[in-house]
């Protein structure tokens, strides 16, 4: 058996995120897009705690359910702090076993920031004492770095971050089962890096709305919940990762965004780092950080994963040897913009898109599974053929650089 995971979202309650976030709509969408299991988010403010505690039910596995949906407990905290000179702002994704383990995690957090103002707490301590209250409120908790490469915010970023998960965690290293890709990269660039040869790498979506819910996943092995999304971590239960192709992710470039420049790493280092425009620093985006972090031999792509078995695409990434696979993929309503040449937030794209994951069953069995006589059926030959395409990589992403996501189109 294998679960559907997107650990990674938030809830109404955190900093420029969507009123529509409630459980009930989260329930929803992830029966769209075909998710088994989802982070509560946001545990450690009080009011969205409370309606969890309220409406949510504890089931054997250590999941708790709501409208058919499992939920583990879970929360991103932002750590601010100073450390070697340097201000660090780093963000990390903290799970709990119980709802009761939470709480007692929350009244630890509150001794560093104000808990009421923001689902995603700004926390006055540093990524290793943090993973450290984790543990001290109960062993079982998982700690990871979230979208480990973003310039601002990344446990490797170029603005504020480390240059090596020891530097930055410490005595605390070995309690750090996973880092999570960001949309800005995908597990080929992080094979590189030799200190995540013993690490996991997951993708989930870091959603601020309902739509952004899924557009990267992770696949694990066992039953949705936490004692086998545990065991996945520590234990290489990963089955395979989808993934948005990393120059769609608004940090893959480095740039300036007020000038429109933007520089693949290998210009910035011939031409300098500084804007041509107005001789400001220009961001460093991951493509550049993850150059500067990996060794000096390639990780080699083995030949021999089962790729094209009932658990994995033919069209996937095969990966190292003792590595998990993964797919890149567009988001469907990105592709269904581009086929019928409109915005992604409009009226007509919306209500397509729910058309066609109500036809095929969810977004995920749409852009891996399905055949192209199923999607003609669903919808017609014009997107079934842009689904298709975008499933072969048959498309052009225009790379996106300091905050300006990267741009989609189709090849045809």
């Amino acid at each position: 058996m294998s679960f559907v995971a997107d650990l990674h979202l938030h809830s109404s309650y955190a900093y420029a995120t969507s009123s529509a976030l409630s459980l009930e709509n989260l329930a929803l969408w992830a029966g769209y897009k075909g998710i088994d299991l989802l982070s509560t988010a946001d545990f450690t403010h009080p009011r969205w705690m409370q309606e969890l505690k309220s409406k949510l039910v504890e089931s054997p596995n250590g999941a708790y359910r709501y409208q058919g949906v499992a939920f583990v407990v879970g929360t991103e905290v932002s750590c601010i702090f100073r450390q070697d000179g340097r201000g660090r702002r780093i963000h990390l994704l903290v799970f709990a076993p119980s709802i009761e383990v939470a709480e007692k995690l929350t009244v630890s957090f509150a001794r560093y920031g104000n808990l009421h103002s923001d689902g995603r707490p700004t926390l006055a301590i540093s990524a290793r004492d943090a993973a450290s209250l984790c543990l001290e409120a109960d062993p079982g908790c998982l700690v990871i770095p979230a979208h480990a490469w973003t310039p601002w915010y990344g446990i490797f970023g170029s603005r504020s971050g480390f240059d090596s998960l020891s530097e930055a965690f410490g005595d605390m290293l070995e309690h750090i089962p996973a880092i999570e890709t960001g949309l800005s990269s995908d597990p080929e660039m992080n094979w590189s890096v030799p200190e995540l040869a013993d690490k996991a790498i997951v993708s989930f979506s870091d959603a601020h709305s309902l739509p952004k819910l899924g557009r990267e996943l992770t696949v694990f092995g066992g039953d949705p919940g936490y004692q086998d999304l545990e065991r996945g971590l520590k234990f290489r239960g990963v089955e395979f990762t989808v993934e948005m192709y990393p120059e769609e992710g608004k940090y893959h470039y480095d740039g300036h965004r007020k000038c429109g420049v933007s520089f693949h790493p290998a210009q910035t280092r011939r031409e300098g780092s500084d804007c041509p425009n107005c001789g400001r620093a220009m961001t460093l985006g991951v493509a550049h950080r993850v150059m500067d972090l990996a060794g000096s031999t390639p990780c080699p792509l083995a030949s021999s994963h089962p790729a094209g078995t009932a658990a994995f695409p033919t069209y996937g990434v095969p990966a190292p040897e003792g590595r998990p696979p993964f797919v890149r993929m567009v988001p469907l309503i990105d592709i269904i913009s581009a086929a019928r040449n409109r915005g992604p937030a409009t009226r007509g794209v919306m209500a397509e898109y729910r058309q066609l994951v109500t036809a095929i069953g969810s977004e995920y069995r749409a852009l891996l599974w399905a055949s192209e006589s199923e999607l003609s059926q669903a919808s017609d030959d014009v997107l079934a053929d842009a689904i298709l395409r975008a499933r072969k990589g048959e498309i052009h992403v225009e790379p996106g650089y300091d905050g300006v996501y990267g741009k989609v189109s189709i090849v045809q």
